[in-house]
Parts: structure tokens; sequence; C-alpha cells
């Protein structure tokens, strides 16, 4: 039971992340939410197993990191450098409105460590702040306003597939040295996702034509609505 939890909540929590990144990029959170939902349920389980069962505590959110930037460089065809400041960023919006709670209203961190209610309740709030954070900087369009793509790094293509690739095989050799084949199993899923539209170059053509479009008829300068 704890396992299910664990994945209503954390996913609740990611979802916030990401449509805050999605609001600093300037996008709305209802773009690409099936891949990024079928991502963060993963990228969760995955967390939840090197939380509890590998022990990695520490290791868990760099990997959770690196999957948004690949989410967002590999799915969304936002340039890697981009990708990863504004996850980055993403986080540390998530993580201050995370410690205003559990300051003023848990007091400390040990009060949600011996308690997993308070727990589940401080991601609740943490999650709907965020998403309302995230739904007010859309509306009045608050984020990034640069043209993104000069940011890209020349052959970036290929230096984000071969990025993949070696993340995969160095988390590969961690569970296969555990023997967690099921879990192998889920990240190599997981990586596949991400492998297929690195590679699937008409997706990046579809990308490129739906910027330029919004580029010319300025719809980058100005605030959507968000559905």
């Amino acid at each position: 039971m704890e396992v299910i939890w664990f994945m209503v909540f954390s996913t609740f929590e990611t979802l916030a992340i990401y449509s805050l990144i999605m609001s600093l990029l300037r996008f709305k959170t209802t773009e690409y939410i099936w891949q990024a939902l079928i991502v963060m349920i993963l990228a969760n389980l995955q967390s939840f197993i090197m939380r509890n069962e590998l022990q990695l505590d520490f290791l868990a959110p760099l990997i959770t990191v690196l999957i948004f930037v690949f989410l967002f460089s590999a799915i969304i065809k936002i340039p890697v450098i981009w990708s990863a400041i504004c996850t980055i960023i993403g986080y540390m919006l998530y993580a201050l409105v995370q410690t205003a709670y559990l300051t003023t209203i848990f007091g400390s961190i040990d009060s949600i460590q011996t308690d997993h209610a308070n727990g589940y309740i401080l991601q609740i709030l943490s999650g709907a702040t965020g998403l309302l954070i995230s739904w007010i900087m859309y509306r009045f369009g608050i984020g990034f306003k640069y043209d993104l793509e000069k940011l890209r790094i020349k052959f970036e293509h290929v230096l984000l597939i071969a990025l993949i690739i070696v993340v995969l095989i160095l988390i590969a050799i961690l569970f296969y040295l555990n023997r967690l084949w099921l879990h192998l199993l889920f990240f190599g899923i997981t990586f596949g996702i991400f492998l297929y539209y690195a590679i699937n170059t008409e997706e990046r053509d579809s990308y490129d034509h739906r910027r330029n479009i919004k580029a010319d008829s300025g719809g980058d300068q100005t605030p959507g609505t968000r559905p």
C-alpha cells in the first residue's frame, strides 16, 4: 500500500514541477501532458525503488532531474541548456514552496519523517500551490521570452542521444549489480521513450515549424490563456 500512496502523491508533486517548468518556458501545461505523465509515473516508480530498495536517497533526486531534462530536450524539443536551466529553476521554486509550508505548518522535517500523513499533506499543499503559481505565471506571461533556439548546441541532437545512452548504461549497471531485473526493465522503457523522441527528427521539424509560426504571429511575445 505504501508504494501506491507514494506514487499518487509523488506524481502530483512532479506534475506541479512539470507545470512550473512549462510556465517558465511559456508553454501550456497541457502540451505533451500524456507523454509527461507516462515519464513522471515511471520516474516516480524508479525513485521509490532507489529510496526504499537500494537506499540511494541522495541519488534519486538527481536521477529525477536528469529525467526531466531529457523529457524537455528529447520530447518537447527544448535545447538541452534551457532544459537544464528551467528544470533546476522549477525544482528550486517548488523547494521554496515546500520549505515554506514545512517551517510554518509542520515546524521541522522530523514531523514529516515520523508521520507519513503529514508528508502526504505537505505534498498536497506544495503541489496545489505549485500548480497555482504556474497558472499565474502563464496567465500573466511570466517566463523566459528569449529565443530558446539561440542556445542550441551544434550537433546537440547527437549529443543528446549519447547522453541518454550513457546515463542508461550507468543506471543499468547499478541495477544489474543489485539483480533488479524488473526495475531495469522500467528504466529501459523510460529511456527508450527518450531515445525514440530524440531520434525522431520529424518531431523536431514539427517543433521548429510551430516555433516559427508563433514567432511570425507574435505568439511568443504575448501570454496565452491556460485551458
